[in-house]
């Protein structure tokens, strides 16, 4: 994988977006893991649309439980340990 974009905030929303949107036109191979209260940015209709383009999405289990509860995750559910496989595969990793 070229890019893993590694997203801890919801306020990374409009910036993942671009950048999903941006890697995507490149033709780099991207995914995405998203922890903490950054799993909300799977709520932002722009950055679920880029993020169709990734290879892989995948949520902290443990953090959608948290700040989403009762509602179904729309990506991979994983541990921090999907999280350490993505970022043992990515060339580059960028931290929102």
């Amino acid at each position: 994988m070229d890019v893993l974009l590694h997203i801890t905030t919801p306020k990374a929303a409009p910036v993942a977006a671009a950048l999903g949107r941006a890697l995507t036109a490149e033709g780099a191979n991207w995914s995405c893991f998203l922890t903490n209260d950054g799993v909300k940015v799977l709520k932002d209709d722009a950055f679920a649309e880029a993020a169709r383009d990734a290879a892989r999405v995948a949520v902290c289990e443990h953090s959608w439980d948290l700040h989403m509860a009762g509602r179904d995750c729309p990506a991979e559910r994983g541990s921090q340990t999907v999280n350490s496989a993505l970022m043992a595969e990515a060339a580059r990793v960028v931290s929102l």
